[in-house]
């Protein structure tokens, strides 16, 4: 199966099913499965990045500490790939458009850059 490395709070947001868009500068062709890796680095979370969230989704961001780190944390199905969008957290260059997106249970893995192969058995 598919997997992507995600920071947090994206990752969080993305397995909450608030997030419907994850920004790349690269495309793929892929459509299909794609397990969340909330990689171990984190997007500094500031007083701005929590105030447009919750305007954005009505969601209150969790304290950095508190996101889990390292490891698979979700599943979505990337369903397109856009170069615009009306969607707030569209940024670009490019969007692969999420949906059906699922919280899993945590499980610690290595990221890797772009989508990567992971066993079939993460997921379950």
């Amino acid at each position: 199966m598919k997997a992507l490395s995600i920071r947090q709070p994206w990752a969080e947001l993305i397995v909450a099913s608030l997030k419907d868009i994850e920004n790349r500068t690269w495309r793929t062709d892929y459509r299909g499965p794609v397990l969340i890796h909330a990689g171990v680095n984190i997007e500094p979370i500031d007083a701005d990045l929590r105030e447009w969230v919750k305007r954005v989704s009505g969601f209150d961001l969790p304290q950095a500490a508190d996101l889990p780190r390292g490891g698979i944390v979700g599943q979505v199905e990337i369903v397109d790939l856009v170069q615009s969008s009306s969607s707030p957290w569209f940024s670009g260059p490019y969007g692969f458009v999420l949906a059906n997106a699922r919280r899993l249970p945590f499980r610690p893995m290595s990221g890797q850059p772009g989508l990567f192969e992971v066993q079939e058995d993460v997921c379950t």
